[in-house]
């Protein structure tokens, strides 16, 4: 989109500069009037400092919003925002510099970023809004240089579950493209108002959730972190939550989340992580909404969304956005028929430009005619709505069958007594991989929940090569900071189960 991602954003800003952008529950709001004048000064300080369009400006802070303004400043000015996890520690950072080679670095009181550069330009930007970065002239202006659509606005590393993190690059067409179409899609309005209680080291709440507020022109309550009882309190206040799954088991176990608290909500929508079908099912028992599943990923920003109007289809994350094609091939790259499992492919505006100096893994990645490979394994029914069985790195192959995880866990989930379950493989002497399932008891339930019967129940409605060869209770299953669960973990944990 012509002028790139900031112009594409500011033509849906308030009117009137006192309209509240940010509110924070300890009283602090960040204006639109001051929104600009803050990302003026901050896009200032970085030019004095050396930053010119395209360099990367490295960034390690805990959530605030001054950190939000600090992402916005970048791409108004062309810098190229590098986010961080906020709990990287000082070895993995140490890696993210040599890679990213960023001509500004900027760190909160807990970074180690600050101590660990040598060749950047460092600044400080505390959680309460104090540091370096923001001590220059407060009257400072800014004026953006001409940017084109192929031009970098953020490098977004992986999580390197499967070697080290690589950088996808998202150029400024990529967001805005993503932005305007969820926007329209999700129907945002002049009465809307977004709980943010994500993260914004991640596309979810960095990119998803504040770019459609900001092409809205109107506000969002801004938490520091998802807590059950703050986001109860909030929600009278407001009229859309974007959410990952956790949020909502978190809000259903919690004894004050009724009709009567979500009563002003016109949309929740999830992402991030599978939602499972029993807690869609239980969340429309709760409350009557059914919660709007979407999908995508890093390189990718968002692909599908169930719809605002029409069938939100339990278990599927909804038909490809406007402009965005979803294909499914087989291992040989041939297309699949409608309602066949394979590897999902995507092409569109959306899909980033490539890794960050890695022209290899590019082109391994990407199809002859343009297509990414995703590394998702699914399927397309015959709506067009797409279904996520699972990664193709998770996919475990047990005496020569293939087992897709998600398939057993959704009936697993479903067994009286089981809160949660997750499917791994680990190595077997006779059948190559087994099927392992680590299960979350319901509450009242972790003594009594027999490993013997869920496996038991599962065998009446799943072939006997899928059905768990071994079952773990626990108190609770590894995650990330996007609420995925971090399988390669449990695989590490339970590797030797069989020797």
């Amino acid at each position: 989109m012509a002028g790139g991602l900031y112009q594409t954003l500011s033509q849906g800003f308030a009117t009137d500069p006192s309209t509240p952008f940010m509110t924070t529950l300890a009283g602090r709001c960040v204006t639109y009037g001051e929104l600009d004048r803050l990302g003026a000064r901050i896009a200032h300080r970085m030019a004095t400092a050396g930053a010119n369009p395209g360099d990367r400006v490295l960034v390690q802070t805990e959530k605030s919003p001054e950190a939000v303004v600090l992402y916005l400043a970048c791409v108004r000015a062309g810098f190229v925002y590098v986010p961080l996890n906020p709990g990287y520690t000082a070895e993995e950072v140490a890696y993210f510099l040599a890679d990213a080679e960023p001509r500004v670095v900027v760190g909160g009181r807990t970074s180690p970023l600050l101590a660990a550069q040598t060749s950047a330009c460092g600044f400080s930007l505390e959680a309460d809004g104090t540091g370096t970065l923001l001590a220059g002239p407060a009257d400072a202006s800014f004026a953006p240089p001409p940017l084109g659509s192929d031009d970098l606005a953020a490098i977004l590393y992986t999580s390197g579950t499967t070697g080290r993190p690589k950088g996808a690059q998202m150029t400024q067409d990529n967001m805005a493209s993503n932005a305007v179409a969820l926007h329209r899609l999700w129907g945002f309005g002049p009465g809307d108002t977004l709980v943010h209680a994500l993260p914004i080291f991640h596309t979810h709440g960095l990119f998803v959730a504040i770019n459609t507020t900001l092409l809205n022109g109107t506000g969002m309550i801004f938490l520091a972190r998802f807590d059950a009882d703050e986001v109860i309190r909030c929600l009278p206040r407001a009229t859309v939550l974007m959410g990952v799954p956790t949020f909502y088991v978190r809000l259903l176990a919690h004894p004050d989340f009724s009709p009567k608290a979500c009563r002003t909500i016109r949309l929740f929508i999830s992402g991030s992580a599978p939602l499972a079908a029993e807690t869609f099912s239980a969340f429309e028992g709760r409350t009557g909404h059914r919660i709007l599943e979407r999908y995508g990923m890093t390189e990718t920003g968002m692909i599908t969304s169930n719809p605002l109007v029409g069938d939100r289809v339990r278990g599927s994350v909804g038909p490809p956005l406007p402009g965005v094609a979803v294909r499914v091939q087989d291992d040989r790259g041939s297309p699949l028929p409608t309602g066949d499992i394979g590897g999902i492919q995507v092409r569109g505006p959306n899909v980033f430009k490539g890794y960050w100096r890695n022209p290899e893994k590019t082109r391994e990645e990407f199809t002859a005619d343009g297509f990414f490979r995703t590394g998702d394994v699914g399927l397309i029914d015959e709506r067009g709505y797409v279904h996520i069985v699972g990664r193709s790195k998770d996919l475990i192959i047990s005496g020569g069958f293939n087992v897709y995880p998600k398939e057993v866990e959704s009936v697993l989930d479903g067994i009286d007594g089981v809160q949660e379950s997750t499917v791994i493989g680990v190595p077997h002497p006779d059948f190559g991989e087994a099927v392992v399932a680590v299960v979350i008891a319901k509450t009242g339930r972790q003594t009594t929940l027999d490993p013997d019967a869920i496996t038991a129940a599962a065998r009446a409605k799943l072939a006997a090569y899928k059905i768990p060869k071994a079952v773990k209770i626990v108190a609770e299953i590894p995650r990330n900071a996007m609420g995925k669960v971090e399988k390669a973990r449990l695989r590490e944990r339970y590797r030797n189960l069989f020797d």
